[in-house]
This record gives C-alpha cells, sequence and structure tokens, in this order.
C-alpha cells in the first residue's frame, strides 16, 4: 500500500509535461527541418539537370527564333516586322560585362556619384572629412571624461565602459551631435539593471514559442519550393525525373527541327 508521503515523493514536477511537450516539438522539428532540406537538395539538384540538358537546346531555339524574325524582316521591310527582328535578337544577345560593370555602383536611385565620376572620365572626389561641430566636442570630451575605462573598479564596469566609449568614438568621428546628446542621456541614466532570471516555466514557453516560429519559417521556405516551376517539373515525374528531361528534351528537338526548316524556306526564296 502506498503511503501519502510516497505518493508525494513521486508526484512529477510542474513543468514535467512542459518539459516532455518541448522536447517532443523539438524532435519533430528536426524530422521537417529534414525533410524540407531534403525536398530543397532534390529541386537544386534537378534545375542543374535541366538546365545542363536543356538550356543549350532553348538558347538554340531562341537563336533560331530571332534568325527567322531577322530574315521575315529582312524580306518584307516592314518596321513591324523589323521592330519584332530588334526584340527577338535582344532577347539572344548578352550585354557584354554589364554584372561586372554595375555591381556596387547603383542602387534604387541610379548610379552612384563616384560611378558616374568614372564613367565619364571625370576624377572621383574624396569623401569630404566631417569636422564635428562645437558642442560636438564639447559633448565627447565630457563623456570620455566620464566614462573613461580608467575610472572603473570592476573588470565588468571597465569593459561596459570600454564598449560604450566605442560608440562615443565612433558618432564623434562622424561628426553626429544627436547621437553624442542622446549618448550623453544614456549615461546619465546608468547602466541598464540585470533582468530577471526567468523561471523553468518560462523559459520552457518561450522555448515552445521558438519552435513555433521557427516551424513557421520552413512551412514558408517549402510553400516557396513548391510552388516554383521546377518543383511542378519534378513532381511530374518524381520516380524518374532523368526521363522526364528527356522526354522534354524530345519535343525541344523537335521544335529545333520544325525552326531549322522554317529558317531554310525563308532563305531558301531569297
Amino acid at each position: 500500500m502506498t503511503t501519502p508521503e510516497a505518493g508525494q515523493s513521486q508526484a512529477p514536477r510542474p513543468e514535467e509535461r512542459l518539459e516532455q511537450a518541448v522536447r517532443a516539438a523539438e524532435q519533430a522539428l528536426i524530422e521537417y527541418e529534414i525533410a524540407v532540406e531534403t525536398f530543397r537538395v532534390e529541386v537544386e539538384n534537378f534545375a542543374r539537370l535541366h538546365e545542363q540538358r536543356l538550356g543549350p537546346l532553348y538558347t538554340r531555339i531562341e537563336e533560331l527564333d530571332a534568325e527567322i524574325a531577322e530574315a521575315k524582316a529582312a524580306r518584307t521591310g516592314d518596321p513591324e516586322d523589323i521592330r519584332r527582328a530588334a526584340e527577338a535578337r535582344a532577347q539572344v544577345t548578352p550585354i557584354p560585362g554589364v554584372e561586372e560593370l554595375l555591381h556596387g555602383w547603383m542602387d534604387g536611385d541610379g548610379l552612384f556619384p563616384e560611378a558616374v565620376a568614372m564613367l565619364t572620365d571625370q576624377p572621383v572626389r574624396p569623401p569630404q572629412r566631417v569636422r564635428p561641430s562645437e558642442e560636438a566636442r564639447k559633448l565627447y570630451r565630457e563623456l570620455a571624461r566620464k566614462a573613461h575605462p580608467d575610472l572603473a573598479q570592476e573588470e565588468a564596469e571597465r569593459k561596459r565602459r570600454e564598449e560604450f566609449l566605442s560608440r562615443v568614438n565612433a558618432a564623434y568621428a562622424r561628426g553626429d551631435e544627436a547621437l553624442l546628446r542622446e549618448l550623453a542621456e544614456e549615461w546619465a541614466a546608468g547602466p541598464v539593471p540585470p533582468e530577471r532570471r526567468p523561471s523553468p516555466a518560462e523559459e520552457l514557453y518561450a522555448r515552445l514559442e521558438w519552435l513555433a516560429q521557427r516551424k513557421e519559417l520552413l512551412t514558408l521556405v517549402a510553400r516557396e519550393l513548391e510552388d516554383g516551376a521546377i518543383a511542378g517539373m519534378l513532381r511530374l515525374a518524381p520516380d524518374d525525373p532523368d526521363g522526364l528531361l528527356d522526354e522534354i528534351a524530345g519535343r525541344l528537338r523537335a521544335d529545333i527541327t520544325q525552326r531549322e526548316a522554317e529558317l531554310a524556306a525563308l532563305l531558301g526564296q531569297d
């Protein structure tokens, strides 16, 4: 017979069921992450195969379309045919070096001034030197005196002062008077008191909330993968993706043959 004292000693802790829920959620999330990552790798591998095996065929079709449009334009001389030929050729002809040219030189507002200067053979002006205002210099001197690390007695306080003074130095180097005022107010308010450590139950609930957010993020990633064109193709033949690529390649080669015949007919009429 179990005594009340024995029953009380075997009673589960209040957080035990919550701990079990967290462990179960962690394991489920791990399995879900594995599934999403596996699917992502499959999609990326299939995308590479698609590009390697079908990319040249698509390129050949685009080139033939441009040549056919140009042949038609040369035959008719119609402005609309000429426009279509130019558009078709523009789809095929790459712009040499455009990525290397514009990388780091442009934002949403256009080219940076340095890029404009270089492209127009003008000297690039060095950045203007910041001269802090008198008020900024005053604030800096006061903060440097008050927060100097050598005034600290304890190592933790010394590190706090060093971190704070590095922020002061950065603001002063930019001549940011407003930020120096904010730092002065922050220093006057004193160090932030240590936060109350959460209870074990609060930590477990926070862990569960993080796991739920992570699961939601993975769901979005998986949905984006599934909605992509490559994943849609992969779903058509999950057991034989190579066979699907062979089938598509056969149709593309037939299209190429048809276009080559059309082009030959146009050129043969000259």
